[in-house]
């Protein structure tokens, strides 16, 4: 019976997947696509192009369209769409390591402070409060200043910046679950508590998991966006997207693209990730829907 139950639920789950992605609602789908060409874009971006983000060529300065290049050139003659390329992986790399590491971190001390309670999800709790109380643009900007400009150190400082988010949704489930009565039997029979928390309260926590991780994706790249723009972030010339608004600013009257491109790329980035978190919610959990 729980083999036919496991099966009906998988087939139920994948018809809410196509549903969501690829069936009625559009913006969702399209929204999707978006994702997957800047994936697709972050990939292979050497092979999509003959230039290098490097590149100069002074002699080509805010040049617009033309055969060689498809969407002009900066302000230093640089290929304009060659670095949005570039710059689709330097966003799409820090939003993933830091949204992993917070995912990770945050799960942890979620599990442990939800299941013991006590003085423990005290401490932890409090400490979630504190960094919940301070906005995470004033407490990246005070940290970045120590990463150096360095993508690792700027993803996980924009990491610790969303952590707390992962410790308040876990630490709620886990409260939630922990008095049921197939973990209360795990703990009658002894059964490390560990294995109570990896086994039996982990895997129900993956849903909403999976759904705030898509949303902090798109948090995480407008965060590194900001940064970058005000000159605490990705340090040029790499090629993020924020740099490249902070640099096209200064030319916003005459040659508006260098700025406006970019600054549309992160738009579309950001509200693909949140409205494909969005459907993924609809998808997991059709309760939010009214569908039972």
């Amino acid at each position: 019976m729980s083999g036919i139950a496991q099966k009906t639920k998988k087939k139920l789950v994948n018809s809410r997947f196509r549903r969501v992605f690829l069936g009625k609602d559009i913006l969702t789908t399209i929204c999707f696509a978006i994702i997957i060409i800047f994936v697709v874009a972050a990939l292979f971006a050497p092979y999509l192009t003959d230039y290098t983000p490097y590149e100069q060529n002074l002699m080509k300065m805010n040049k617009g369209p033309s055969a060689g290049n498809l969407l002009g050139t900066d302000q230093l003659g640089r290929d304009l769409l060659t670095r949005l390329i570039f710059g689709a992986r330097v966003s799409l790399i820090t939003g993933l390591m830091s949204s992993l590491w917070a995912a990770l971190g945050g799960t942890i001390l979620g599990l442990i402070s939800g299941y013991f309670g006590g003085a423990v999800n005290t401490v932890i709790m409090r400490f979630t409060d504190t960094m919940l109380s301070i906005p995470p643009l004033i407490f990246t900007m005070v940290l970045a200043s120590f990463a150096s400009g360095k993508l690792i150190g700027i993803s996980l400082v924009i990491g610790l910046s969303i952590l707390p988010g992962y410790i308040r949704i876990v630490n709620g489930l886990v409260i939630s679950l922990r008095e049921n009565d197939y973990i209360t039997a795990a703990n009658l029979i002894g059964q490390n508590k560990f294995v109570i928390m990896v086994r039996h309260l982990l895997p129900n926590c993956f849903a909403s998991l999976i759904v705030i991780f898509t949303m902090n994706l798109g948090t995480a790249i407008m965060l590194e966006a900001t940064l970058s723009y005000l000159g605490v972030g990705i340090t040029p010339p790499t090629p993020a997207w924020g740099v490249m608004v902070a640099d096209g600013y200064k030319f916003l009257l005459n040659v508006p693209r260098l700025a406006i491109l970019p600054g549309v790329c992160i738009m579309l980035t950001v509200i693909s990730f949140n409205i494909v978190g969005d459907g993924l919610r609809d998808a997991l959990d059709p309760r939010l829907r009214g569908k039972l």
